[in-house]
């Protein structure tokens, strides 16, 4: 910040140099123009001294240009502003558990981890995933891609035909300029993978693209809310994470997401928060998952969050709370970085707008506690109801492949 403070003080004096020396110019020019016009020469000196004069005005908006190149470039690097009640803290061990939903299933039997049971049953493959990826990879067959894309459409149908949201399809690579609208570049830039070639960047969830659907627009009156769900892929280097959640499908390079998006009134956009996380805890709820839902502190809270209410669900195999959503209220950090305002009136000044997103829910997480919660003794697994008309099987047998 200081240093940030300091260029902002040069900008402003090279500025002020600037359009004293213009005027100063300026002045000058109209004088040379009385004599010429009078049949005179300006006098030799005062040419000269001009000359100098542009010189000093062009090294004046060189250094400008450089300053604010450098003030861009700090600005990107810092994060939004936290609400005034989100608890101070440094850690996730500081975030606070505001409610739970159910209690945590416990099997009358030795429960396996999602890793063993899968590979059992022949639906999740991880040494054929590191085979043709490396580390952190993972195929998914028969049964075990059935449900997984079966989850994915029944929580796109939940969101878009009860919820409100419009489905929308994206790319999932992406420019520069769009990573840095979302607040992904230049901070986490060591987490995402990219071709460098043409500068695209392989997205790492869904709310990157949605942010900058309306980037550089001014959104007309009466368009606000607008709600927006969508699957994508997402890719992520995990290089924060080393050493942790290694072991099954918990942390891994690709994964698939639904996304909820949300673009809203500032006045709106705290209750609009608290929609959004209750739209996540309907699908927790429904698959019959116990969950928790937790604050996040200060030091917790993503980089573009202003406030994000985090949804752990609980799987019994591991034996743990699995972070399935994250719901953040980014404010207008998001919409000045990609330049989203909305007219609140007609003839009105633009203001910018408030995005808000939410995981609805993550796939690889969702799939662990269905497994691992669902587990029968007999090794097989048992479908949650609401997804059976989507799967088109009650059970994955013990050997199901």
């Amino acid at each position: 910040m200081d240093e940030l403070l300091t260029l902002d003080s040069q900008r402003r004096q090279a500025i002020s140099q600037g359009d004293e020396l213009r005027a100063r110019r300026n002045q000058a020019s109209r004088a040379i123009g009385q004599l010429r016009a009078q049949g005179e020469e300006a006098p030799e000196d005062v040419v000269l001294e001009m000359r100098e004069v542009g010189q000093e005005i062009d090294v004046l908006e060189r250094q400008t240009r450089e300053l604010d190149e450098r003030i861009h470039s700090i600005l990107l690097e810092l994060p939004n502003l936290p609400r005034e009640d989100v608890p101070r803290g440094l850690s996730e061990e500081e975030n606070i558990v505001v409610r739970q939903w159910g209690e945590p299933k416990s099997l009358d039997f030795p429960a396996k981890p999602h890793w063993d049971l899968a590979e059992e049953m022949g639906i999740i493959d991880f040494q054929r995933g590191v085979k043709l990826s490396g580390s952190r990879f993972y195929t998914m067959s028969g049964y075990g891609a059935k449900l997984e894309r079966a989850t994915i459409a029944w929580m796109l149908d939940l969101h878009s035909r009860e919820h409100g949201y419009t489905e929308l399809m994206l790319p999932i690579l992406v420019r520069r300029e769009v990573m840095e609208g979302s607040g992904n570049l230049p901070k986490f830039a060591d987490n995402l993978y990219r071709d460098e070639e043409d500068d695209l960047w392989l997205i790492p969830t869904a709310e990157v693209p949605i942010t900058n659907l309306y980037r550089d627009e001014i959104l007309p009156p009466g368009s606000l809310p607008r709600y927006y769900v969508a699957q994508t892929p997402c890719f992520r280097r995990e290089k924060t994470a080393a050493g942790r959640d290694t072991r099954g499908i918990k942390r891994v390079h690709q994964f698939n997401k639904v996304e909820m998006y949300k673009i809203v009134d500032p006045e709106t956009s705290d209750d609009e928060l608290d929609r959004l996380l209750a739209d996540a805890e309907d699908v927790c709820q429904r698959l019959g998952l116990a969950y928790r839902v937790l604050q996040l502190c200060t030091g917790d809270i993503s980089f573009p969050s202003a406030e994000t209410f985090d949804i752990e669900i609980w799987s019994a195999g591991c034996e743990e709370w699995l972070e399935a959503s994250s719901c953040s209220n980014c404010t207008d950090f998001q919409a000045r970085r990609a330049n989203i305002r909305y007219r609140p009136a007609a003839g009105s000044r633009p203001e910018f707008v408030h995005t808000l997103n939410g995981s609805g829910l993550a796939l690889p997480r969702v799939i662990i506690a269905i497994l691992e919660n669902n587990q029968q003794a007999d090794g097989s697994v048992i479908i949650p109801e609401v997804l059976r008309p989507y799967t088109g099987f009650d059970i994955i047998p013990a050997s199901g492949g």
